[in-house]
């Protein structure tokens, strides 16, 4: 599986008093890059919704090694690092300029939209799983 990148702009919108993009925004950007990754790879979440089932995030580490700024153009890239029969882990970067800014490792669980567990559909295993 390659890197996939989504790029995104920061608006004034995206920051804070300081002028560097407020820390809460980078889980948008990097929702979005996630949103787009699996757009690109087949897998539409209003589908998913459709056979009852929808992605939650189940924890997320990140680290912040720079800051960005108004009118910035940055992207997000995301990867399969692992997946499972309920868990898929993405590790995710925001960069500019090829220098990384943040880095997320995520781990997104499928769950019913009528509540509980539930398992990875099996196009997304079959999609994601390692190759020998």
């Amino acid at each position: 599986m390659t890197r996939h990148a989504f790029p995104v702009r920061i608006y004034y919108e995206d920051t804070d008093f300081s002028g560097n993009v407020y820390h809460a925004a980078y889980l948008k950007f990097f929702e979005r890059g996630r949103t787009e990754f699996l757009r690109d790879e087949g897998i539409h979440h209003s589908e998913l919704a459709g056979q009852g089932i929808a992605f939650a995030v189940r924890s997320m580490e990140i680290a912040f090694d720079g800051a960005a700024h108004i009118d910035d153009l940055l992207t997000v890239t995301t990867e399969v690092a692992a997946i499972s029969g309920a868990r898929l882990t993405l590790n995710q970067a925001i960069l500019r300029d090829e220098k990384v800014l943040t880095r997320a490792t995520v781990v997104v669980v499928a769950i019913k939209t009528a509540g509980g567990a539930a398992r990875m559909p099996r196009e997304i295993l079959t999609r994601f799983a390692p190759k020998p």
